[in-house]
């Protein structure tokens, strides 16, 4: 079974406006042979972003995390060895929770879904769908 892991932007797709989501991204999600997860990071990032009040970032993160473990996402924690890996990303992009994902995504050899062309310009296991 394949493994992707998604970006901040399409798990809030996903969760609050699926018809933002290419059908490329809605192949993949919606595909039985591929196993879903989501980053820690990415929580962290939304419960930041909305308690600065970000228009962008109204999901209470509790109730995102909740229903995207009771939808069957798997959760992947950052580990030391994901933070230490960022430091051999060439500086293509400077938001810290988009190069922590990159390196999730390298050391745990799974795919990074991204609708994010910058982020699609790391090498590696990164999809821009």
């Amino acid at each position: 079974m394949k493994i992707v892991i998604l970006d901040t932007h399409l798990l809030l797709w996903t969760a609050l406006c699926p018809e933002r989501l290419s059908n490329d991204a809605r192949n993949i999600l919606y595909n039985e042979q591929i196993s879903l997860v989501f980053s820690v990071a990415s929580i962290w990032e939304i419960a930041i972003k909305r308690g600065l009040g970000r228009n962008d970032f109204t999901v209470d993160a509790r109730l995102l995390r909740r229903g995207l473990l009771d939808n069957g996402y798997r959760e992947l924690v950052i580990t030391s060895e994901h933070a230490v890996a960022i430091d051999t990303l060439p500086q293509i992009h400077k938001d810290p929770f988009d190069r922590i994902l990159v390196a999730q995504a390298i050391v745990e050899g799974i795919t990074l879904l991204t609708a994010d062309p910058v982020v699609a310009r790391y090498q590696g296991p990164v999809r821009l769908v």
